[in-house]
């Protein structure tokens, strides 16, 4: 996507494009300045622009009206006095028929709204108070969309996974000379956005470029109609998009099968985006451990602490050859850190109430944006920002998916591959909403009661396994699983007194669940214990059943395969590579 030349305004600054409403005590955008009615080139609105109602001033940047002077009286050229400094001084047109200084203006609704971006992270998680200077109409015609076969809604109910995309692709001003300048845009940073179903927390999933995975076929839309590409086995990943005319579809359907997460929405960007970003919040605060001389990113930094923006910040997310062994896996650790540090620059004092600043960081956003055709729109934006708004920045993680050195590639590796034994638990703690952090305290008593309701109900004996029977229904929507279960437990557990019963009545099931009789609880605790299930998959009857009774165990969508636990565990694999997005004290090695 080339993110030049778009969704400016004709040589305007935007600061004289904000106008004070005070019917609604907020700021409204205002793009035709001489279509208003009864405005001219020598006569200003009747509504003071922010240059006006400003309580120390104008507006930074803010400049007169073509064809009038700062101070003009409309008609006349006679000049008028100028607002008065101090704290006794008046806005110029604020002074009420009573003579009293006109009231602070309300913070508006509109400004609980995520400012959305794409291309990363930070994108997703400008928070707070934005919304409502920027998610205007003025910036739809700078979103791209993409037709992924996909179109879901804007808002949906339960957990929202957002697949944020930044490519390789050197289009755009200044940014061929970066490596391979005829790139055709491979997915180079990929990270799976998670937001829970109460909207407590978040966790980002980094998925390393290089990690050799299957690619599956992919249907895309094209001129004439609509094309199949065959997918690939043993790839790197990052060739589940540009790779044979692979759009951001294909990247989709790589990282559901690869997490089994269901994605909501995609959001993309190139190179553009992290200059234009850093540039518009004025510059984002990196920590190095030692100095950095690249000239492959032609990043050069010393020791320290430091503001970037523009090329230094493009470099700093790019480099990888001062740091670390050198490899992506420690350029995510860069990336981790400048996306944190970009969040909170965002969401900071600075560039909240600084109008000009907001609206330069919304239009390199949009320009910088291409999405999925189910938010292919400002106001599709703002309701899934609303949505999203509760999120806390000290509920934020970042995580590496778990990988392993390419063990085919010898020492001389260049790819990776999956750590199952760490990524599958990682992958079912996200599935399940378990947040990554420390979350608020009503949430930590809840689970603590939960854990406690569990301890007491799988208290006691253990039947042997060939005592237990249970008939096992198919209602995960996956074909197969019921039979594939009752293989593994008579073939791996002894569990030889199983039944395949079909499909369950009324088809997919969203959980899991296994119902028993009381004088079954042995029986079911033995069951619990093999496959993992959460004490709320289990549901005991009040009778009691015939000795020769079976039990009933329904495969729900959480149902993963059979010998993988149902319940998410309680704490993250060791080890993994982690950020937390409010930790201010993160320096590259």
């Amino acid at each position: 996507m080339d993110a030049q030349g778009r969704g400016r305004a004709g040589g305007i600054d935007p600061a004289d494009q904000w106008v004070f409403d005070p019917k609604t005590g907020s700021y409204e955008l205002r793009l035709d300045h001489a279509g208003e009615p009864g405005a001219t080139a020598d006569e200003p609105s009747a509504t003071p622009s922010p240059a006006r109602v400003g309580q120390q001033g104008a507006a930074p940047g803010a400049r007169p009206r073509p064809g009038g002077k700062p101070g003009a009286k409309p008609g006349d050229g006679r000049p008028v006095p100028g607002q008065r400094s101090g704290a006794g001084g008046r806005r110029a047109g604020a002074k009420a028929a009573t003579g009293r200084r006109r009231p602070k203006p309300k913070k508006s609704v509109k400004k609980k709204v995520l400012l959305w971006t794409g291309g990363t992270l930070a994108f997703v998680l400008v928070g707070g108070s934005v919304g409502a200077y920027l998610l205007y109409q003025h910036f739809n015609n700078n979103i791209d969309k993409v037709d992924v076969g996909i179109n879901n809604d804007a808002v949906t109910k339960g957990p929202v996974n957002i697949l944020v995309i930044g490519t390789d692709k050197r289009s755009g001003s200044g940014n061929t000379g970066y490596g391979d300048d005829g790139s055709v845009g491979h997915a180079d940073t990929t990270l799976l956005f998670h937001v829970s179903e109460d909207r407590s927390n978040a966790t980002a999933l980094s998925i390393p470029r290089d990690m050799i995975t299957d690619i599956p076929d992919c249907p895309t839309k094209q001129k004439g109609g609509t094309k199949n590409i065959p997918g690939s086995k043993g790839v790197r990943f990052n060739e589940s998009l540009g790779q044979e005319d692979r759009d951001p579809g294909c990247t989709w359907r790589t990282v559901e099968k690869l997490t089994g997460l269901k994605v909501t929405h995609f959001m993309m960007a190139d190179f553009n985006a992290v200059k234009k970003l850093s540039s518009a919040v004025g510059g984002v605060e990196v920590c190095l451990a030692k100095d950095i001389d690249d000239p492959k990113s032609h990043l050069k930094l010393s020791k320290g602490r430091h503001e970037i923006e523009g090329e230094d910040a493009l470099a700093f997310v790019r480099t990888r050859h001062s740091v670390g062994f050198e490899s992506d896996l420690d350029r995510i650790k860069l990336q981790q850190q400048f996306l944190s540090s970009m969040i909170r620059k965002m969401k900071s004092g600075d560039t909240l109430t600084n109008p000009k600043k907001l609206y330069d960081l919304g239009d390199a956003a949009t320009n910088s944006l291409t999405v999925d055709t189910g938010i292919g729109s400002v106001s599709k934006l703002t309701s899934l920002a609303k949505e999203l708004s509760k999120v806390n920045l000290k509920n934020i993680t970042f995580v590496t998916v778990p990988v392993d050195d390419n063990p085919a590639e010898g020492k001389n590796h260049k790819t990776v591959v999956l750590n199952k034994a760490k990524a599958e638990p990682l992958f079912a703690m996200v599935r399940q909403d378990v947040s990554l952090t420390e979350v608020k305290e009503k949430e930590k008593k809840a689970q603590e009661e939960a854990d406690a309701k569990q301890a007491a109900l799988l208290q006691g004996p253990r039947a042997e396994p060939s005592h237990v029977r249970v008939k096992v229904f198919n209602g995960s929507g996956r074909i197969g699983a019921a039979q594939e279960t009752v293989a593994w437990m008579q073939n791996s557990k002894g569990i030889l007194r199983t039944g395949n019963g079909g499909n369950a009545a009324g088809g997919k099931k969203d959980k899991t669940v296994l119902q028993f009789a009381p004088n079954q609880a042995d029986q079911a605790r033995r069951l619990a214990d093999d496959m993992g299930l959460p004490v709320d998959a289990l549901q005991q009857s009040d009778a009691a059943a015939a000795p020769t009774a079976e039990m009933t165990l329904t495969l729900g969508e959480d149902f993963k395969g059979a010998g993988i636990p149902v319940s998410a565990p309680k704490e993250a694999p060791k080890d993994i590579q982690r950020v937390e997005a409010d930790d201010e004290n993160i320096c590259a090695k």
